[in-house]
This record gives C-alpha cells, structure tokens and sequence, in this order.
C-alpha cells in the first residue's frame, strides 16, 4: 500500500486522468493516506503568468487557484492532500524534489507526442520514469 503519494501535475487532460486514477488508488485506504500535488513552472510560464497577471505574487496565488477545485475533490474524498509549486525546468525539478523526499509512489500523465517529437524532445514521464528513485506511474 502507498502511504506518501506525489502526484506531478500540470492541468493537462492526461494529468487529470492522473488525479482520477490516484484518487481511485487511494480509496481504500483514504484516512491513511497523504496525496501530494506538485507543480513546475518553468520559466517561459512564470514570465508569462507575471506579465498576464502584474506580479509575481498574484501570479504565484493565481497558479494555486488553477488546482483549487482538484484540492477540493481530492479532500472530498478523504485524502488528505496539498499543493507545492516549483520553479525551474518541470522534469528536472520534480525529480530532485520526489528523490528529497521518502514518497512511496509519484503518479504522473502521460502526454501525447509523436514518435519524432519523443525521440528529439524526450517528456517529463519518461525522465520521472528514469530517475525517480521510487516506483512511478504514469497513467494515458
């Protein structure tokens, strides 16, 4: 049973199927539970959230309004769950931060790419997959 849960999210579609399957995951054991959201703003996103939104602090509150109904789902359910927003490059980022802590499992979405764009780009889930030291899924 996973006990520490992070669970790397961006608002995507696939990263809501993440929030589903996670949820799902924990039900039977929701009071035992902690699910912990993480997102990373890389640094074309911070700049644009700052100039859309004045500064950088309304941006920041801005950013943990995005996931206010996700929060609010996920504690519906009876999991007890919060939300770190990190800055830097989001693969890079989360990685550091999921090794620094003793999570049991990190759940992630998948994205759609193309083959061309996997093989020159590479994605976040394949990087958390490769280095994260805990077992991670990533859900399509």
């Amino acid at each position: 049973m996973f006990k520490n849960i992070l669970l790397a999210t961006d608002g995507s579609d696939h990263s809501k199927r993440a929030i589903e399957q996670a949820i799902q995951m924990t039900a039977p054991y929701k009071d035992q539970v902690t699910l912990e959201l993480v997102y990373s703003v890389d640094g074309d996103t911070s700049k644009e959230d700052i100039l859309k939104h004045g500064d950088s602090s309304t941006a920041a509150v801005k950013r943990k309004e995005r996931f206010f109904e996700v929060i609010q789902e996920i504690e519906a359910s009876g999991v007890k769950t919060g939300i770190t927003i990190l800055h830097g490059d989001p693969a890079e980022t989360i990685i550091e931060y999921a090794n620094e802590r003793n999570y049991d499992c990190v759940v992630v979405g998948s994205r759609g790419r193309n083959k061309l764009q996997t093989l020159i780009l590479g994605s976040v889930s394949h990087k958390l997959m490769k280095y994260i030291k805990c077992p991670v899924m990533v859900v399509k």
